[in-house]
């Protein structure tokens, strides 16, 4: 567990009030360094009584942001929380959400001050936990008026000092459920030297990892010395918690997974996927450009737009496989065995997108997919075609899908053109976790697309590791949560 650090004025008045865990000081102490009070990959909860600029305040937020330590409230928040620049931040949305959330009171006039974005308010939890995740400060006061609609009226930081006995107790209490943890219970062993999140739907119908699998991820995370929990889509607020998060529900632009991949990043986390990793692979569009343009192998494609299909045949042949740029898990890709087919098929997808990916028909008994990590490979499988079915997930029959089989090959048995194939085409990406599919045909090997969220299930992928590709992945973390800690500067691994 990384440590944490409060700073206050007088740490005499808030004696007994935090767990043992944080270190607890005053600003000129941690602004000569004391107590270790310069070590990378501290947290730092700064309850300083004023964030007034080059206050004592401000300089704690602004040296712990240069010590690389992870700072509540950061000096962007700092800066933005001053009245003067209030005009120019966008608070269009608290606005809209204010209104949903006061439409009813008889009141012209409501002022709240949240700790650490808390409210006794049941009608306002949502509204204040939000404002709190954009406006990360331990104290808040928010005050809204009624015109002919709900505004935002004042949003600043709080003044610690003015707070009494029972103040300091709910904004201490408040501030151990936001960024301490909780006793888990059980045994008593060592603390954790990291936290990981891994983000999860235990609603998905295909998840990227199955119940088994995250079982697993935990188990070989806690033997590494990492607190590994599980988090949903409504724990957004509870990133500060963690020092890592781990994605393993399917990966969209739009959607809560890309709001945890950048939020994961705005607080300091390492990230798998990270959100730039999400973008680049979430369109195949985008895939298909960037082979062509590194020259990697890959099938014959064209970018197709609205009324702009001529030669498809000439270029193409068919049968010609269509795609929307963000379909996954085979979604969203459909096989046009005519002109006819090609016209119809096209209109439903330009629905969905104003350009679709039209690539050869290339069909094999399976699929290759090599998991790379940290530009290194991770496993390789073969996933089979459905019987009868064109692809590995067969969608067309309404219900559950169907899929084909799959196993699992030694990488040092894999042809070293797929292998070559797959690194440089994940390192045109990042350094994550990807898994590229190929086909290979006799010499022939193509790029189909890189995929940042590879499944990691149970009996699949990790047939031939078992809880060594867990570990893996988990040493991965690991690795960069030490060299963040210790200021060591990352370096890809060598072959």
């Amino acid at each position: 567990m990384s440590p944490k650090c409060i700073i206050v004025e007088r740490p005499e008045e808030w004696a007994g009030l935090f767990p043992d865990e944080f270190l607890v000081i005053s600003p000129t102490t941690y602004l000569l360094g004391e107590v270790n009070a310069q070590r990378r990959g501290l947290r730092v909860v700064n309850l300083s009584r004023s964030y007034g600029y080059l206050t004592t305040g401000y300089y704690c937020s602004l040296l712990a942001d240069a010590r690389k330590q992870r700072v509540i409230p950061s000096p962007r928040t700092v800066l933005e929380l001053r009245r003067q620049v209030l005009p120019l931040l966008d608070t269009a949305w608290i606005d809209e959400r204010a209104e949903r959330a006061l439409r009813r009171r008889s009141e012209d006039l409501v002022e709240l001050d949240l700790c650490f974005g808390e409210t006794d308010d049941p009608e306002l939890r949502t509204l204040c936990s939000r404002i709190y995740l954009e406006f990360p400060c331990p104290l808040l006061r928010v005050v809204f008026r009624r015109t002919d609609c709900w505004h935002l009226r004042e949003i600043r930081a709080g003044d610690v000092g003015k707070l009494d006995a029972a103040g300091r107790e709910a904004l201490a209490g408040a501030l151990s459920r936001r960024v301490g943890r909780a006793s888990r219970g059980g045994p008593t062993r060592s603390p954790a030297r990291f936290d990981i999140a891994i983000l999860w739907d235990p609603e998905e119908a295909m998840p990227p990892s199955g119940v088994k699998a995250l079982k697993a991820f935990e188990r070989e995370g806690r033997l590494l010395g990492l607190e590994v929990e599980r988090i949903r889509k409504t724990d957004l607020t509870r990133l500060g918690e963690f020092d890592a998060l781990f994605i393993r529900a399917t990966t969209e632009i739009e959607h809560y997974t890309f709001r945890f991949a950048r939020k994961g990043i705005a607080e300091g986390l390492i990230v798998i996927d990270d959100p730039d990793s999400i973008i680049r692979c979430a369109n195949k569009v985008f895939l298909a450009e960037t082979l062509r343009a590194a020259k990697i192998p890959s099938p014959n494609a064209r970018i197709l737009a609205k009324g702009r299909m001529n030669g498809i045949a000439e270029e193409l042949g068919y049968p010609v496989v269509l795609k929307i740029p963000d379909g996954s898990f085979s979604r969203g890709v459909v096989r046009a065995d005519d002109p006819q087919g090609l016209a119809e098929k096209a209109a439903v997808l330009f629905k969905e997108s104003d350009l679709i990916l039209a690539q050869e028909y290339l069909f094999t008994d399976f699929d290759w997919r090599i998991g790379v990590l940290d530009r290194q490979p991770l496993y390789a499988c073969r996933y089979f075609m459905v019987p009868g079915h064109w692809q590995i997930v067969d969608h067309s029959r309404g219900g559950p899908a169907r899929e084909g089989g799959s196993d699992c090959v030694p990488l040092e048995e894999v042809p070293k053109t797929v292998l070559d194939s797959a690194l440089a085409a994940a390192n045109l990406i990042g350094d994550g976790l990807y898994g590229i599919d190929l086909k290979q045909f006799g010499d022939r090997v193509v790029v189909i697309e890189v995929n940042d969220n590879p499944s990691i299930d149970a009996g699949v992928e990790d047939e031939l590791l078992g809880p060594e590709l867990y570990r893996k992945i988990m040493e991965c973390f690991l690795r960069r949560l030490e060299r963040r800690s210790t200021g060591e500067r990352e370096q890809a691994p060598t072959r």
